[in-house]
């Protein structure tokens, strides 16, 4: 399946209860329909320094802020296709650029002095990867929904998300069981019917990122004053 190698959106978060998501499920029915992943299950790996730099310029909220993760759908090995990619916000704006590749593949380049560069993006990761010295520190897993509507408008329901630390023996949740993150995604503005949904429903935007609360879970000795210890193992 072609896959698409980048993006340029709006991206928004929303934290939903329970009588919240019932209300969107109505309006997505009316407007939307699946996307070609459909329901999945998604498994990430972040990649970060060794003082986790990235984690923290990100919880600050700067007006500027990039990452790099290895997604799959599904958990990976061997040859099973991966993506590898960079994500940038700058100003909210977000752009996201990836290459496709086996994930054995892809740790070896990542993980090792290796070097790509046959294609723009792989010497924008290869740049990256150059600056950073990064190496693998959060998995990330939950289950996702992907919905499509008009004029690029996409819609995605995760729920179950946990992480650990890489390498490690057990997962943490991130969210209560009767929470759905919703994230709306956009080359436009959002759809007047979904806005509506949104004022009616009293949803409000979240600034919740899956790593920065994975990173304020863990422990490691660069945490910071209200962060909680030792959670994630």
């Amino acid at each position: 399946m072609a896959y698409q190698a980048v993006f340029k959106r709006y991206e928004m978060k929303f934290m939903l209860d329970s009588d919240q998501k019932k209300a969107v499920d109505i309006a997505v029915a009316e407007n939307m329909v699946p996307d070609e992943y459909g329901q999945s299950s998604i498994y990430n790996i972040y990649f970060d320094t060794e003082n986790y730099l990235l984690a923290r310029r990100s919880i600050e909220k700067p007006m500027y802020k990039e990452k790099l993760r290895l997604r799959s759908y599904g958990v990976p090995y061997g040859d099973n296709e991966v993506f590898v990619e960079i994500k940038k916000k700058f100003d909210s704006v977000v752009y996201k650029r990836r290459v496709s590749m086996g994930y054995d593949q892809a740790m070896g380049w990542l993980c090792t002095d290796a070097r790509r560069d046959s294609t723009q993006i792989e010497s924008e990761i290869q740049f990256f990867k150059d600056d950073y010295r990064p190496v693998p520190k959060v998995e990330l897993r939950y289950e996702r929904l992907s919905f499509k509507g008009d004029d690029g408008f996409r819609l995605t329901f995760d729920t179950q998300v946990r992480a650990r630390n890489y390498g490690g023996s057990s997962w943490t949740p991130l969210l209560e069981d009767d929470i759905t993150l919703m994230e709306l995604k956009t080359p436009y503005a959002i759809p007047l019917w979904m806005v509506d949904v949104l004022s009616r429903n009293g949803i409000r935007k979240s600034s919740f990122s899956k790593y920065g609360k994975a990173y304020e879970l863990m422990d490691n000795r660069y945490t910071t004053e209200g962060m909680k210890e030792g959670a994630l193992a």
